[in-house]
C-alpha cells in the first residue's frame, strides 16, 4: 500500500517512548500506516533490547513485541549535536510520544511547550506513571500493587497476584493511541495541535472498570475470589475428567442450557439456582451439584457440546494452544514481516484492529538499534 493508502499514511511520529507503554501505542500507529521514528539511547537502546531470554533472531521477543514498522535513530540527549537533531525531529513531527519522568524533556529544551512554539500543529503525548508532576517511577508491576488490580487478583485476599502479563502497560499504550487519534482529528478540524497526557494509575483505575465501579457507586471494596466473578454465577473454573473448565455463564438462559446438557434440568427449577442473583448467594451448593456432572467427561468434550448447546465455555489452554485456537478461528494471528535487512522472516503477533479499506500493514521488521541516520 502507499502512503495514501493507509489510514495514517503521511503521519510523522517522534517516538521517545522506552519499554512498553510508548512504544505499543506508536506500534499500533505504525500499523496503520505512520512513519515513526524511534529514538534511542547509543548505549543499549530501549531497556527492553537486553529483556531476555527468549530471543529471535538476535533480538529480545519483548522488544520485538512493541516496535515493528520503526526506524531505530541513536542519539544521545547529552550532547549538544544529538539533541538539535532531537529538537529538529519534534519540531516537524505531527505526533510526539514520550514517557521520561516528568520534567526531563522540559529539562532538554523537549517539552511541549517548546515544541509547540515552533510546531503548533503537534499533537505531544505524555505518558507516565502518576501523573502531573509525581516522579514516582511507573514500573508495570508497582501500579498493579498500589493501583489495587493485585487485590483483585489471586487465589484469596491473602495471596495478592500480578497478572500474567504487563497489563497496565498495554491498557495505558491504547488509551495513548486513543488520545492522540482524538486530538489528530481536532487538528484535522481546527489546525492546532494538544497535549495529550496519559498515566500508569489512571488508566488501570478505569480498566478496573466493574471492580472500580462499584466502589465509586456503591462504596463496596472488592478482595481477590480466584477465578470466581463476584456477580456471576457459574462464572469460574470447574474442573472435569481431565482438566479445568472456564464456564462464563451470562444469563438465564445459558444456565438452563447447560443444565438440559448436563442431565440435570430440574436445578434451572430449583429457587437457589433460578436466577442470576440466586446463584451467585448459592454459589457453593451449585459448584457441589455441576462438578459431579462435569467429571464424567473431558474439557474438550464440553467445550464441543456445551458451545454448540450456547454455552460460553473453554478449556484452560496454554499460550501455544491459544494460538492454535484462533488460527482454527481463521484468525490469522501471527504476522510474518518479509524484511530484506533480516536474513529471514520475522514472526510477530499480528495487529487485532481489521479494516475493510485501510487495514494493518507490516512493512519492516524491529529495528537494529541505530540502523537509520540522525
Amino acid at each position: 500500500m502507499t502512503p495514501d493508502e493507509d489510514a495514517l499514511g503521511g503521519l510523522l511520529i517522534a517516538d521517545f517512548g522506552r519499554v512498553l507503554a510508548g512504544p505499543y501505542a506508536t506500534m499500533l500507529l505504525a500499523d496503520l500506516g505512520a512513519e515513526v521514528i524511534k529514538i534511542e539511547r547509543p548505549d543499549g537502546g530501549d531497556d527492553t533490547r537486553s529483556w531476555g531470554p527468549p530471543y529471535a533472531g538476535g533480538q529480545a521477543t519483548y522488544f520485538q513485541a512493541a516496535n515493528r514498522n520503526k526506524t531505530s535513530v541513536a542519539l544521545d540527549l547529552r550532547t549538544r549535536d544529538h539533541l538539535e537533531i532531537a529538537r529538529d525531529l519534534a519540531t516537524r513531527a505531527d505526533v510526539v510520544v514520550e514517557n521520561f519522568l516528568p520534567g526531563t524533556m522540559n529539562r532538554l529544551g523537549l517539552g511541549y511547550e517548546e515544541v509547540a512554539a515552533e510546531n503548533p500543529g503537534v499533537v505531544y503525548c505524555s505518558i507516565t506513571g502518576f501523573g502531573g508532576d509525581n516522579d514516582l517511577p511507573g514500573y508495570d508491576l508497582l501500579v498493579q500493587a498500589v493501583g489495587g488490580l493485585m487485590s483483585v487478583t489471586g487465589p484469596s485476599p491473602e495471596e495478592p497476584t500480578k497478572v500474567g502479563v504487563a497489563l497496565v502497560d498495554i491498557v495505558t499504550g491504547l488509551h495513548a493511541a486513543v488520545g492522540i487519534l482524538a486530538a489528530l482529528r481536532h487538528r484535522d478540524r481546527t489546525g492546532r495541535g494538544q497535549r495529550v497526557e496519559v498515566n500508569l494509575l489512571s488508566s488501570l483505575l478505569s480498566a478496573l472498570a466493574n471492580q472500580s465501579s462499584g466502589y465509586v457507586g456503591a462504596g463496596v471494596v472488592p478482595a481477590a475470589m480466584g477465578n470466581r466473578h463476584p456477580s456471576i454465577a457459574p462464572y469460574e473454573l470447574v474442573p472435569t475428567a481431565d482438566r479445568a473448565l472456564a464456564l462464563a455463564v451470562g444469563n438465564d438462559r445459558q444456565f438452563g442450557a447447560l443444565v438440559a446438557e448436563l442431565g440435570a434440568a430440574g436445578l434451572a427449577e430449583d429457587p437457589r439456582f433460578a436466577g442470576n442473583s440466586d446463584r451467585v448467594a448459592h454459589r457453593a451448593e451449585l459448584l457441589e451439584a455441576l462438578i459431579p456432572l462435569l467429571a464424567a467427561d473431558t474439557a474438550d468434550h464440553w467445550f464441543t457440546r456445551l458451545t454448540a448447546a450456547g454455552v460460553p465455555c473453554g478449556p484452560v489452554n496454554d499460550i501455544g494452544e491459544a494460538f492454535a485456537l484462533a488460527d482454527r478461528l481463521g484468525l490469522a494471528p501471527i504476522a510474518t514481516i518479509d524484511d530484506p535487512r533480516r536474513d529471514g522472516p520475522v514472526a510477530t503477533v499480528a495487529n487485532p484492529i481489521g479494516l475493510s479499506t485501510t487495514p494493518p500493514t507490516y512493512r519492516s521488521a524491529p529495528p537494529q538499534l541505530g540502523e537509520s541516520a540522525p
